[in-house]
This record gives structure tokens, C-alpha cells and sequence, in this order.
């Protein structure tokens, strides 16, 4: 990976780019360096082929965008990654989004800037999106300051909303619209 090639935005310290398949020996070392950090929040794919797998659905379908977010001063190293997934078109024009950082990065403000970079990309072309929508566990306090900290607003509380970790659990609903976000 070469710094700046194929960034689709980028911010001072990141640069977002899309999933490749090539990303896989890289993605699950982060991954398994990550375990600890990401449990019982996320699971993402530890083994290439859960990565192949995986990334193939964000390349492949057009109702789902991924995005790895890549310290600028590492020469591109993957620090996390989000995904707009369930991506409507027509009169919704909606996304819902799942992230994660990598331990490595976790608390350095790199995902706060990516995701910014996510959210305006997703908000002009080519996607054109209207809302993105954010579901995180009430316990994930990271998660949901990332949320706020990016100017989502808390819209309400689901009941048993995702399977994770064996179980259905509970989260809460962060949304944001494009008028929502500065020019």
C-alpha cells in the first residue's frame, strides 16, 4: 500500500479507501491484534476465508459501500474501517453504518476523522445519500461517543434489535442527515 493511492477523502491524519481483496493478510492481523478490544461489540472476519467472503459482499453489492481508514503517516496502514450497509435508494435514500478501529489506533481520534470522511462521501456523489444511521449497544460507550462526537443525534432505543455474541441485543439509534452536515 502506498500512501495516498486510491483514497477516495482525506483528512489530516487518514486517508478512506475502499476494501480490496488484497487487504486480507493485513486485516486479520488487525483483527486477531484486536480481539480483546472488539469484544462482545464486533466479531469482523479473522481468517482469509472470512475476509475474502466478506469483503466480497462490501465490493460486490451495490446496497453495501466499505471503506478502510488508513493512517496517512504510517504509509497507509489500516487503523479501522466502516460500512454502509442496507443502502436504499429512491425516496429513502439511506444507509446504516458499522465501524471498528483497531487496537493499535483505538483513542488516537483517527476513526472521529475517518468517519467524517465517510459520512461526506456518503453524502455526495456518487451515493447521494440522504441519512446514515448508526445501532450500537448502550453498553459500547466508545462507540456512542464516536457517534455524538460526529454530530449523529440519539433517535431512540431498539429491543432486541441485532444477534451478537449469542444472543439479541438491545441498541440504540444514532442517526445523521446531509443537511445535518457543515458545507
Amino acid at each position: 500500500m502506498s500512501e495516498h493511492r486510491g483514497y477516495l477523502a482525506e483528512g489530516p491524519r487518514v486517508g478512506i479507501r475502499p476494501f480490496t481483496y488484497q487487504d486480507g493478510a493485513e486485516f486479520i492481523a488487525r483483527v486477531r491484534e484486536s480481539k480483546a478490544l472488539h469484544h462482545p461489540w464486533l466479531a469482523p472476519p479473522a481468517s482469509p476465508d472470512a475476509y475474502a467472503s466478506y469483503a466480497g459482499r462490501l465490493i460486490e453489492d451495490p446496497a453495501k459501500a466499505g471503506f478502510l481508514v488508513c493512517e496517512k503517516d504510517s504509509g497507509g496502514h489500516v487503523a479501522g474501517f466502516i460500512n454502509i450497509n442496507n443502502i436504499v435508494q429512491g425516496g429513502f435514500l439511506c444507509g446504516a453504518l458499522g465501524y471498528g478501529v483497531f487496537a493499535h489506533a483505538a483513542g488516537r481520534g483517527l476513526m472521529g476523522e475517518g468517519l467524517d470522511l465517510v459520512v461526506r462521501y456518503a453524502f455526495g456523489p456518487p451515493l447521494r445519500l440522504h441519512r446514515l444511521e448508526i445501532n450500537v449497544q448502550p453498553g459500547n460507550t466508545a462507540s456512542i461517543a464516536l457517534a455524538r462526537r460526529c454530530g449523529f443525534r440519539l433517535e431512540g432505543f431498539s429491543p432486541d434489535f441485532l444477534y451478537i455474541d449469542g444472543a439479541w441485543r438491545d441498541h440504540e439509534r444514532w442517526a445523521i442527515t446531509s443537511d445535518m452536515v457543515k458545507k
